[in-house]
């Protein structure tokens, strides 16, 4: 799916993504933190994120399944609300 909009303030890249599970993304490229935003208003933080790995996320074709496949059991994550 598409990505609808990205933006880059300082360090911080936020991604608004058309996916049926999520809705932002921010990646900080200093901490290498990863925050989620689900469209059910969780939010969680990932961390410890590579760069490359942000990078195959945005251009991915579905946003939903490289989340699931790639991020959210492999990294250490909090919710945070």
């Amino acid at each position: 799916m598409p990505i609808i909009s990205e933006q880059i303030s300082g360090t911080t890249i936020n991604v608004e993504v058309q996916s049926s599970n999520l809705k932002f993304a921010s990646y900080d490229t200093s901490t290498k933190v990863l925050t989620i935003t689900f469209k059910n208003g969780s939010i969680y933080e990932y961390y410890e994120i590579p760069w490359a790995l942000f990078t195959k996320f945005r251009m991915a074709k579905s946003h939903g399944k490289f989340f699931s496949k790639e991020i959210s059991r492999n990294f250490k994550y909090k919710r945070i609300t």
